[in-house]
């Protein structure tokens, strides 16, 4: 039975977590289509991006807890199937991605207030638009909300061929910054030279970190953008020139660092949490971005498709690459 007849009788498949555990707790279930209320949109979904943050969640390990049973996921696109009596922007037939899901975004259709609900532009399939929410957004506020990066700067992307990465490097070479990346494997390297930056390095290799120096004539970069600082941050510290920023917006585990190393260089160390993005910052985003989306200038990079029913195999995926390949996707 297609999702649409399914839907006409208010039933859909869907992604749910009746228990916290690995990645064998996602089962696909028959559940009702959600209705959408107030200033709410109902979106048929056609791609679903996977973040890691969805994993640490489902595993239970995560500070948040939502109650069970759980659809995971936030990143939807798709297109408008109904809209709330008190919704104005959007209408049915509508291209849209989302930064948020009221009734998550494993599923055939998924329930989104519409502030947090986008016009996808036109050049972009939907699994790039299931691509935008989550990475673009935190890769935006990680380079001009929390670390103010500047045109002429020199920016370090550790870890820059996943989704949040390639990202920060499309719009760091946009703003016109001097753009290095890192990436475990050499299809990675490659996929991140491709997307913009200047300098590619493997932080699998020994002595990589003196290749980044000597790019910088021993300067040091100015900003770095990192996704894994439990492993690292210290190293990051050793990189940055003199004022030089961290910007963390991955990390699974403690770490340690010598502070003397952030106090020799008066060097910071900033965290970044899209979820403390205010509504004039989500404004300012949402239009840089979709003039990058309809110009040209950022291009979401989609690496491995998956299934609904295939949903633990990505999670593991996404968890256990050594080298990520763009966004990981769920197609609907």
């Amino acid at each position: 039975m297609s999702a649409s007849v399914r839907a006409a009788a208010r039933a859909m498949r869907a992604v749910v977590v009746r228990e916290f555990g690995g990645p064998e707790v996602l089962k696909v279930e028959e559940v009702a289509v959600p209705q959408a209320e107030g200033k709410q949109v109902l979106i048929k979904v056609s791609a679903v991006g996977v973040n890691p943050v969805e994993t640490y969640i489902r595993s239970g390990t995560h500070n948040i807890k939502p109650p069970l049973p759980w659809t995971p996921g936030c990143d939807v696109a798709g297109v408008v199937e109904e809209v709330g009596k008190e919704a104005t922007k959007f209408q049915k037939g509508d291209r849209v991605f989302t930064r948020g899901s009221v009734t998550g975004a494993y599923a055939e259709f998924t329930v989104a207030e519409e502030d947090t609900t986008f016009r996808l532009a036109d050049r972009l399939s939907f699994q790039q638009g299931a691509a935008i929410g989550v990475p673009y957004m935190t890769a935006y506020r990680a380079l001009f909300h929390r670390t103010h990066g500047k045109p002429g700067e020199t920016v370090l992307v550790h870890g820059a061929s996943g989704g949040v990465g390639l990202a920060a490097v499309q719009l760091a070479k946009a703003h016109g910054m001097v753009v290095m990346g890192t990436a475990g494997s050499s299809e990675g390297m490659e996929l991140v030279k491709k997307n913009g930056a200047a300098h590619v390095f493997n932080h699998r290799e020994e002595g990589y970190m003196d290749k980044i120096m000597a790019a910088t004539a021993g300067v040091g970069v100015d900003l770095i953008i990192e996704m894994l600082a439990n492993v690292n941050l210290e190293k990051d510290l050793e990189l940055l020139a003199r004022h030089g920023r961290v910007g963390v917006v991955g990390n699974r585990g403690p770490t340690q660092i010598n502070a003397r190393a952030a106090m020799t260089k008066e060097t910071s160390i900033i965290g970044v949490m899209l979820y403390h993005m205010d509504a004039t910052e989500l404004g300012e985003t949402v239009a840089a971005l979709y003039a990058g989306f309809t110009q040209g200038t950022l291009n979401p990079v989609v690496g491995r498709e998956y299934s609904l029913e295939q949903a633990p195999e990505a999670h593991k995926d996404i968890i256990e690459t050594k080298s990520a390949m763009g966004k990981v996707v769920l197609t609907v």
